[in-house]
């Protein structure tokens, strides 16, 4: 018996809901509605399924260097003052080297102690502290670099790293990557459909896949000339940069 009244309830409950939907003009409409749209976007309608890529190479125009100078000293505040002396000599070579739009700027700056390595099993010591300081220079010249890099090393610099290569509006070379791949894609999609004796009726769907630079292949480039009796530059070469771009398209096919 209880779980017959049980099972009544349960009845009653669900009977009571359903008038209550009833009673709400427009909330059943708004459900078949929903159930309507539903149909047509999963109705089945033959499609085809296409990825296009492309890679466009451009030449670089930038190229950036981290110059570094690090200095070490018994007390952080000597290596501090030591650096900062070294630092203002580095500064005084950088700064003519540059031209134009160049830039440079202070990326990193760090006082660490210096540890001995003890035997197995002693407690390290510090024997110092060095100091470093991290400038990054921005240029767009390429043939420049390596005279930069020479000032650098002739200013003080210990610490020369972080080369690379890059696009000043790399965004616009990736649109017209965007454009090919795309068009790459539905060129593959209308020939397929061509093959099926069906045309394609419209693009269902587009996704762009995983994209970026693809890195910069060197080349052998020019450099300034040295002045007479001087040592040559820094032989540095200059890049391409391979932008590249994936489209994946879904298109619709029918007679």
């Amino acid at each position: 018996t209880r779980l017959h009244n049980k099972g009544e309830l349960k009845y009653r409950i669900v009977s009571m809901l359903l008038s209550a939907l009833g009673c709400v003009p427009g909330l059943i409409a708004q459900s078949e509605a929903v159930s309507i749209n539903a149909a047509l976007h999963t109705s089945d309608k033959p499609y085809i399924q296409v990825k296009g890529e492309t890679a466009i190479r451009a030449k670089a125009d930038e190229a950036v260097i981290d110059i570094g100078v690090v200095t070490e000293a018994a007390t952080p505040a000597s290596a501090a003052a030591t650096n900062a002396t070294a630092s203002t000599v580095l500064m005084a070579h950088l700064r003519p080297a540059l031209v134009g739009s160049d830039q440079i700027t202070n990326t990193a700056y760090s006082i660490q102690p210096i540890y001995r390595n003890p035997k197995p099993g002693a407690a390290p010591t510090v024997t110092g502290y060095s100091a470093a300081n991290v400038v990054t220079v921005v240029l767009h010249e390429l043939t420049r670099t390596g005279y930069v890099i020479d000032a650098a090393v002739q200013g003080g610099a210990n610490q020369i790293g972080g080369l690379q290569f890059r696009l000043k509006d790399e965004q616009s070379v990736h649109d017209r990557a965007l454009r090919e791949a795309a068009a790459r894609a539905r060129s593959s999609a209308e020939a397929m459909a061509a093959g099926l004796g069906l045309r394609v009726v419209r693009v269902l769907s587009a996704e762009e896949g995983a994209t970026g630079s693809g890195g910069f292949e060197m080349h052998k480039a020019a450099a300034l000339p040295p002045p007479a009796g001087a040592a040559p530059p820094t032989p540095i070469a200059d890049a391409t940069i391979e932008v590249d771009a994936t489209v994946s398209l879904r298109v619709e096919i029918g007679q």
